[in-house]
């Protein structure tokens, strides 16, 4: 981080794969996060997490976070209860009131204080709340039964967080955004929420006024949704290049040609790599 934090004057920090690896912080967050606020470099997190932003900061302070870096954070599934206590998007319109929701029991702080009602199966719903696999450890095949009886019936789907994977204690495990694609192809409509939607860093934004958005950076390991996300938003990005794509790209420093080709696909080219969030 040395290498480019004079180059903007506000940044917006990815967690899970950044941060902390879901289970442990990563050596030298700390530190670095306090040099930043020592240079008065003000920083926004911003996770695809299918937990309120409360559970997301609880959850940080749990693995040895300060609770003073965990007061700016906003979550997909923060947003996701937003969107289902508000309404306000043409989507709800023709959708009743009972929901299936798929996924763990620690995302079920989304729920509360919603004036939904929870189901247990398919066909009793309205609508499909997925925060990703109910274990960890399981496959999309793994759903295939229950997203096909959703998709037959014509039910919606809303995705709690756009990521596909993510690395859990060093094993990869897949995430909503997997079991949403499957459910697209086999023709289910879905309302993603989070990154890379431009929309959600419009709170980023608000606690960052101060600054013009070519100040801001924001920092990441996926292409897919960091990256792609700044790009759609109009920030620069920086990736970490030791998460998510580690495998492919050989360690550090990444492949230039396997890099390469993720810029391409992604539409989406950082200004800089670095191994971690590191000073």
């Amino acid at each position: 981080m040395a290498s480019v934090v004079g180059l903007y004057d506000a940044f917006i920090l990815d967690v899970w794969g950044v941060l902390h690896d879901g289970v442990t912080l990563y050596p030298g967050v700390i530190d670095t996060l306090e040099r930043l606020t020592a240079a008065d470099k003000p920083f926004v997190m911003l996770t695809n997490a299918p937990r309120r932003s409360a559970a997301v900061a609880d959850a940080m302070v749990g693995m040895g976070m300060p609770l003073r870096f965990c007061n700016k954070i906003l979550s997909s599934g923060e947003a996701t209860f937003l969107d289902l206590q508000e309404r306000r998007d043409e989507f709800y319109r023709q959708i009743g009131n009972r929901f299936l929701h798929i996924g763990p029991e620690r995302d079920r702080c989304l729920f509360d204080d919603l004036d939904w009602e929870e189901v247990n199966a398919v066909g009793d719903s309205d609508l499909i709340i997925n925060t990703g696999p109910w274990e960890d450890g399981e496959t999309v095949e793994d759903y295939e039964l229950v997203l096909k009886q959703g998709a037959s019936l014509g039910l919606p789907m809303v995705c709690a967080n756009p990521d596909l994977e993510v690395i859990r204690g060093g094993r990869k495990i897949i995430c909503a955004g997997s079991l949403a694609l499957r459910y697209e192809e086999l023709g289910g409509a879905v309302r993603w929420l989070g990154k890379p939607r431009a929309e959600i860093y419009e709170y980023c934004f608000r606690e960052l006024s101060h600054f013009d958005k070519s100040r801001i950076a924001a920092i990441g390991d996926s292409f897919r949704t960091d990256l792609a996300g700044a790009a759609n938003a109009g920030v620069a990005s920086i990736f970490v290049a030791a998460g998510i794509h580690s495998d492919e790209l050989g360690g550090w420093p990444p492949d230039t040609g396997a890099l390469e080709k993720l810029a391409v696909h992604w539409n989406a080219r950082p200004v800089a790599s670095i191994p971690g969030f590191v000073w």
